[in-house]
């Protein structure tokens, strides 16, 4: 079974965290999600507590994994950028090929870490600015390049989940989670 590890720092955006784990979870791909600063419930960026599975340094511990996913929500991806252990955990993510996804903001905390530059991706529009510079940047809802997925915002993340499910599973498996959540796609 694939797996896959989602970073939940402080700020967090809860719908693209949710729902992202939810879909994986319906795609059949093992997730872990990780809190940055421990295992205690995190308060995210509409003040919703969620409780991790575990620590991010026990997740890795676990690792590796298949697919690495940062949420967004500004304070959420400015948590991202500044953790060592994030950085450390891309980097080696991206050096063995596999597979990284940020949504919203989050791609603002892969730019300042130096992953995967030069590619094209996507993200919130209030974030667009600090990409631009980095990456070949685009407008679309859902962009993969290469082993990089990104997205804009909560109102994507399924889409973003499913680009996620297809890489992992194929595009059959990710096809059919979209009738029994009666996603309009």
């Amino acid at each position: 079974m694939p797996s896959a590890v989602v970073i939940l720092a402080e700020g967090a955006e809860e719908m693209e965290t949710v729902i992202t784990v939810d879909v994986l979870r319906r795609g059949e791909i093992d997730v872990t999600l990780a809190g940055l600063a421990g295992s205690d419930p995190v308060t995210c960026s509409r003040n919703v507590m969620i409780v991790p599975d575990c620590s991010l340094d026990d997740a890795v511990k676990k690792g590796p994994y298949d697919v690495v996913v940062c949420p967004g929500g500004g304070k959420g991806a400015e948590n991202l950028g500044e953790s060592s252990k994030v950085k450390e955990l891309l980097s080696s993510q991206e050096k063995e090929g596999r597979l990284i996804a940020a949504v919203c903001a989050a791609p603002t905390a892969l730019n300042k870490h130096g992953i995967a530059k030069g590619s094209t991706v996507t993200s919130h529009p209030s974030v667009k600015d600090k990409l631009t510079e980095s990456y070949t940047y685009s407008e679309d809802r859902v962009v993969q390049h290469g082993k990089l997925i990104t997205s804009r915002g909560p109102g994507t993340c399924f889409e973003f989940a499913l680009k996620i499910v297809e890489d992992l599973q194929g595009k059959d498996k990710a096809d059919k989670l979209v009738p029994p959540m009666l996603v309009k796609m």
